[in-house]
């Protein structure tokens, strides 16, 4: 699926120690990977380039290299030339087997980047996939603080001057761990999850009024801070209204919305007195009771109407 977002092919082979170059094109060193898709060029290979995306990485295995084994030198040759002639982004030979020199020959004809690897197919091939969809995943960059509760990644948004980074101060001395302040990059990295990270220029750093900015890392350690973590749930803090009603019982639900995945949202109302690092890490260990199937509330709930079905209410 192609992207708005690249990476570098460079920096991938780096990602992919076992990566070996048999070819490097001319602009290996600039050339951008924006398709998160990868393909295994069989029916490539007997002639049949209908629907062909040579921006994706091309994988070749056992089953490639076996068929192109029973061609005749002569036809390897113009097998490899047509291939080669697509301007494809990479070809990547798996399971150790031995590149054809016909391959190697119209690689270096073309321009074209080739790689061997002793991994298997499948494993490399999953592998790939995971590290594409993490550096072209769609992406969204929000105002708030993410920090991990409980393994819960804990979204807090709400007004400039709320009080999200005072609060998250106060979860990182209970044990806690800051991913993001300030600004919070969200990339979509399946159809149901999001994962959350600071940009690389603030990563770690958090400003507190009156004080300033702070590296989290160097004041509490490495055990204070994470680079990531899925986004579970979103609080948005808001100054307390006594004339709205807030949710006492839990049994409505809200949810916000990034690059198209819904999760669970909870509105926290504040005001003077109010611990809010306890309120937090109840919301993170709440959320996760409902992923794990019970519902507080609708026990409650379910409970209150059996008394009244007994009469005992």
């Amino acid at each position: 699926m192609r992207s708005k977002y690249s990476v570098k092919l460079k920096k991938l082979v780096e990602e992919h120690g076992g990566l070996e170059p048999l070819n490097l094109s001319s602009d290996y060193e600039e050339a951008l990977i924006s398709n998160s898709d990868v393909n295994r060029p069989a029916m490539q290979l007997t002639g049949f380039y209908d629907y062909f995306d040579p921006t994706r990485i091309q994988i070749m295995g056992r089953v490639e290299s076996t068929y192109l084994d029973t061609l005749s030198p002569e036809d390897r040759l113009k097998t490899f030339e047509r291939f080669m002639e697509h301007e494809i982004a990479a070809l990547v030979i798996c399971h150790g087997v031995s590149a054809f020199s016909e391959c190697i020959e119209m690689a270096r004809k073309y321009d074209r980047n080739v790689f061997i690897t002793d991994e298997d197919t499948s494993a490399f091939q999953a592998d790939l996939i995971h590290s594409l969809q993490k550096y072209l995943a769609p992406r969204v960059t929000v105002h708030g603080v993410l920090v991990e509760i409980y393994g819960e990644g804990i979204l807090l948004m709400g007004d400039s001057g709320i009080g999200k980074s005072e609060t998250a101060l106060e979860l990182i001395k209970r044990g806690h761990r800051l991913i993001a302040d300030d600004a919070v990059e969200i990339r979509r990295v399946s159809r149901h999850s999001l994962i959350g990270s600071a940009p690389e220029l603030i990563r770690y750093y958090m400003e507190l009024r009156g004080i300033g900015v702070v590296n989290v890392k160097h004041l509490f350690g490495m055990g204070a801070v994470k680079p990531q973590s899925n986004v579970d749930l979103v609080i948005m803090m808001e100054p307390w209204d006594n004339t709205k009603a807030y949710d006492r019982l839990g049994l409505s639900s809200e949810t916000a919305s990034f690059v198209g995945v819904e999760i669970p949202q909870v509105t926290i109302p504040v005001r003077p007195g109010r611990n809010l690092a306890v309120i937090m890490e109840l919301a993170a260990m709440n959320n996760r009771q409902k992923k794990m199937g019970y519902n507080a509330a609708e026990a409650l709930a379910m409970e209150h109407d059996m008394a009244i079905d007994a009469g005992l209410l």
